[in-house]
């Protein structure tokens, strides 16, 4: 039978010992080394599952941490929690030529790493809408009466202070931005109503609004703001998380002696507006100038800034090309071409003697303009009558002188210095006319291809009018497209072609454009890259006020699983010590037992029993 027997002499001994009997002989010769191993594998089997568990919980929080922030930044479309004391609120009023509009921004607290930007997005009131609002006329409107400023404004700001609660004023900025509108005044004029501004805001409201919060900003900085606020949405300045994504390798501005570093591939923005067009993108490497005027030229148009809010940090620094083209806007072609051909037209008629323009039957042939569309052309109280031909060919090699190229290397439009671009390797953005020369009528707005849209072109403008007329009665073309679209679509489409192939200098088979209203399903504006350049310091505050409290918070992740170790160390540990004790103990015993049947046998044999003390 088997025989248990324990005794404990608290708290100096434990005694236990097993006996063989009923046990298998194979088992009774390898207990010890069984227990043991089974003690180790144990131990070890839980540290491994420690380790493990632990892994998978804080990589996928942080790998889920990562797709909720981009998640929420692409369908940002739910109601602002206004309730939450974590959302900071920022505000930007774009003072436009025909308007002026407020934009309302909102940010949780920043995670305190250096090396993030913060997570703005445009705030959404209670029915999930944009808060964003418009007034006319332009503010260059006051220009001769800058004492009405402040009043013109103050509906826009107590808008905005409806939406913000009221406990966060006193933090939020307030940029008041100007553009176009004001650029045009003179200086005394415009200084006049900034300091309306400046002196009348901070008495009716809380905002934080400083004498640098209110100024009149250059086209360069206009469009460095949307080249932000585009790559910003499309997520071009977060860290390399995919080996699929593309990305450059650039010479960070200032640190040309440096290594070159791998960073996400930043895309370009063009944009061609009624008046003017713009491009905008990065220059990854070191520029090198074909002359010493073309060198200062440059430093006008190139931008370099850092996006971090540590200035010792280059990871955010980037160096940006700029450039405004007055005159180079669809409609401002347009008017650029009819005053050429008026006067062209009316110097030949003068020296051949011809009637061409002056009598409806008697048209000029406009190659740009749909096949039979009667047009005329008013000038200095003459009228020009124009029809069409619907030649995309001629059009376009009418349309090019107006590129103003030069001879000289790495121009554009207008002889302009422009950098090298890596065709092979970037990306670009076409807005404005850019997409709604492709999608208005053609219907093929998006990813751009040379060859489709210059057949689509080319029909469209081959097509009679009496036809294009019919198609847009059916509804056939876009909602918004009007009979001015469908009269200058035309011309818009070869002047748009021009000016990317020609002026730009993308080569035919360039297939990295996309033409776009929205990015995301979200109309970008150069305000949203505004208000992130000029708070890109505000996250020193957070990380200033989490330091203590985040290193804490590594600390308790750290000796979370600095635990699990210590824990399962010990536990290891005790468990050996309990057992080569009881095994000793187990030991003496047997000793025990053995010399107590020696005196036994010893008394029988009649040897005195203090020998057998001594023997022990």
């Amino acid at each position: 039978m088997g025989r248990i027997g324990i005794s404990c002499l608290f708290p100096a001994s434990w005694h236990f010992s097993i006996s063989p009997v009923g046990c298998p002989r194979i088992l009774n010769t390898s207990l010890r080394q069984i227990m043991v191993i089974s003690i180790l594998a144990a131990a070890v089997s839980l540290l491994y599952f420690s380790v493990v568990i632990i892994r998978n919980k804080y990589g996928r929080l942080s790998r889920d941490k990562k797709f909720q922030r981009y998640l929420a930044r692409v369908t940002d479309i739910e109601a602002t929690d206004t309730n939450n004391p974590n959302v900071n609120y920022g505000i930007v009023v774009d003072c436009g030529s025909s308007g002026s509009r407020i934009f309302v921004y909102c940010w949780p607290r920043h995670n305190g790493n250096p090396h993030d930007l913060l997570d703005i997005r445009q705030m959404r009131d209670k029915n999930r809408k944009p808060v964003v609002m418009k007034i006319k006329p332009g503010i260059s409107e006051f220009a001769t009466s800058p004492e009405k400023v402040s009043d013109y404004i103050s509906p826009l700001l107590n808008f905005a202070a409806e939406h913000v609660p009221r406990a966060k004023h006193k933090e939020t900025p307030l940029y008041i931005l100007c553009t176009a509108g004001m650029r045009i005044l003179p200086e005394s004029q415009q200084k006049a109503i900034l300091e309306d501004l400046l002196t009348d805001i901070p008495v009716h409201f809380d905002f934080l609004f400083s004498d640098s919060h209110a100024e009149v900003i250059s086209g360069k900085q206009e469009g460095v703001y949307a080249w932000i606020g585009i790559n910003f949405v499309l997520g071009r300045f977060e860290h390399i998380e995919d080996d699929e994504e593309a990305v450059v390798e650039v010479n960070i501005p200032g640190s040309e002696s440096r290594e070159a570093i791998l960073r996400k591939r930043t895309a370009g923005i063009l944009d061609m507006g009624g008046v003017s067009t713009q491009i905008a993108y990065e220059v990854p490497k070191t520029v090198s100038f074909a002359s010493s005027q073309q060198e200062e030229v440059a430093k006008n148009l190139l931008a370099e800034f850092n996006l971090g809010c540590d200035v010792h940090q280059t990871e955010h620094v980037y160096r940006v090309y700029v450039a405004t083209f007055l005159g180079f806007g669809g409609n401002a072609a347009r008017q650029r071409y009819e005053d050429r051909i008026f006067a062209s037209t009316v110097q030949k008629n003068r020296l051949l003697g011809k009637q061409t323009g002056l009598a409806p039957h008697t048209p000029y042939l406009d190659p740009c303009l749909p096949l039979d569309i009667k047009d005329e052309i008013q000038q200095n109280g003459q009228t020009m009558y124009l029809r069409g031909t619907g030649d995309f060919d001629l059009c376009r090699e009418t349309i090019q002188p107006f590129m103003n190229k030069t001879n000289e290397t790495q121009t554009s439009l207008n002889g302009v210095y422009q950098p090298p671009i890596h065709f092979q390797n970037s990306e670009f953005y076409g807005f404005s006319e850019f997409y709604y020369c492709t999608e208005d009528v053609l219907r093929m707005g998006g990813d751009y291809n040379a060859a489709t849209f210059t057949k689509a072109a080319k029909d469209y403008c081959a097509t009679k009018w009496s036809i294009l007329r019919e198609r847009f009665d059916r509804g056939l073309y876009a909602s918004h497209a009007d009979l001015h679209r469908l009269k200058y679509q035309c011309f818009k489409s070869a002047w748009m072609f021009e000016v990317f192939h020609r002026g730009f200098s993308f080569p035919v088979n360039y297939k990295n454009l996309k033409t776009a209203l929205q990015v995301y399903d979200k109309e970008v504006q150069w305000t949203l890259g505004a208000i992130l350049y000029r708070t890109r310091f505000l996250p020193l505050r957070d990380i200033q006020q989490e330091t203590f409290r985040a290193s804490h918070a590594h600390w308790r992740g750290f000796s979370f699983v600095y635990n699990h170790y210590l824990f399962s160390g010990c536990f290891l540990v005790v468990v050996l010590s309990i057992l080569l004790y009881l095994l000793r103990l187990r030991r003496i015993h047997r000793r025990t037992l053995r010399g107590t049947s020696a005196a036994a046998l010893w008394l029988e044999e009649g040897l005195p029993a203090q020998k057998m003390a001594g023997s022990l």
